[in-house]
């Protein structure tokens, strides 16, 4: 058991609540790098923290918006294979965010079935945590998905026809999008 879930479970949900939301903001403040690696590649929290009604996954995803690599960089305990390990988890989430915001019990075979093409140790004790889960759940047992390697960020869906044009801000924080159903929408 993961010292993450086992921590989960002896919470009250207002503890879970805290932990689940303030944790890996506060690790990095307290400059705690590695024990912030740990927790964003720890499947329980991950699986918690897209459950959780008050989080779900774009607060997850911008969890690991968290990494400045250029402060870390010069940190004591930077770790480029950990650093890299959040990258491909994060490219997982967002490349699937249609799908796990519709379905959250798609995460473990999407992580087992993208992230098994790398040899990376903490990649390698996500997949182990996730296939020590009880939850009925499909479970890759090879790298059959495509791994998170391309240049696709994310899959945007929210209009009901074709779209015909699509600019980005020059802050690259947004995206707009023009439609054929007569409906322009703004991304974040």
């Amino acid at each position: 058991m993961s010292d993450v879930r086992k921590r989960l479970a002896e919470l009250s949900e207002e503890g879970k609540e805290n932990l689940i939301g303030e944790l890996p903001h506060l690790l990095l403040e307290g400059g705690q790098v590695k024990n912030f690696c740990r927790l964003l590649s720890d499947y329980h929290f991950i699986e918690a923290k897209i459950n959780h009604p008050k989080f779900g996954l774009e607060t997850l995803i911008e969890d690991y918006d968290l990494i400045d690599e250029d402060k870390l960089l010069t940190h004591p305990e930077h770790n480029s294979e950990a650093i890299k390990a959040l990258r491909l988890i994060q490219k997982v989430l967002w490349r699937n965010a249609p799908d796990l915001s519709q379905d959250t019990k798609q995460l473990s075979w999407q992580l087992s079935g993208r992230l098994l093409h790398f040899d990376v140790p903490e990649l390698q004790k996500l997949i182990s945590q996730i296939s020590e889960t009880k939850t009925t759940c499909l479970r890759c047992l090879t790298p059959s998905l495509k791994p998170p390697i391309d240049p696709l960020v994310r899959i945007l869906k929210g209009h009901n026809d074709s779209f015909n044009a699509v600019a980005v801000t020059p802050d690259c924080k947004f995206a707009i999008s023009a439609s054929d159903d007569s409906t322009n929408k703004v991304w974040d």
